[in-house]
């Protein structure tokens, strides 16, 4: 009897082995929910602060506006 609740189904061992895969579960979940803050706070950026498109549209696509000088370098 006494092996049972140490090892059988919902015994200490599970117990503790399902302790930990909370655990992880809370961690990954608390990452996950930090990344869609992060991201929210990107998404009203880019719908709001025009200086912020610029940077976007400069450093993400390779955007110009009249009047920059561009170098292009040849491999």
């Amino acid at each position: 009897m006494g092996t049972f609740i140490a090892i059988g189904n919902r015994g200490i061992i599970d117990n503790y082995m399902m302790q930990e895969r909370l655990t992880s579960l809370v961690r990954a979940n608390q990452e996950i929910v930090q990344e869609n803050d992060r991201l929210k706070e990107v998404i009203l950026l880019l719908r709001n602060d025009l200086p912020y498109i610029e940077m976007v549209a400069r450093n993400e696509l390779g955007m110009v506006k009249k009047g920059d000088i561009v170098y292009r370098f040849a491999p």
